[in-house]
């Protein structure tokens, strides 16, 4: 999946996968995870936001089940 890297942080790239509805996000640490059944507009929010951190905290940790992509953590 291609990321958009991001200014942040907490995060170091951002990707999305609209068909599949599957966000992926590299974190800074170097783990990538991928969440699952998350809106398009929650990833434009995102992308968007003032404070990249501050979204993913707010709106996307514990509120979308994922995993460890395998070999990138």
């Amino acid at each position: 999946m291609d990321r958009t890297a991001v200014d942040s942080s907490v995060l170091r790239s951002v990707g999305y996968d609209p068909r599949a509805r599957v966000l992926e996000l590299e974190f800074t640490g170097g783990p990538v995870y991928r969440y699952a059944d998350v809106p398009a507009r929650v990833h434009r929010e995102l992308l968007a936001a003032e404070s990249h951190g501050r979204y993913f905290a707010r709106s996307v940790r514990g509120r979308y089940a994922y995993a460890l992509v395998p070999g990138r953590g």
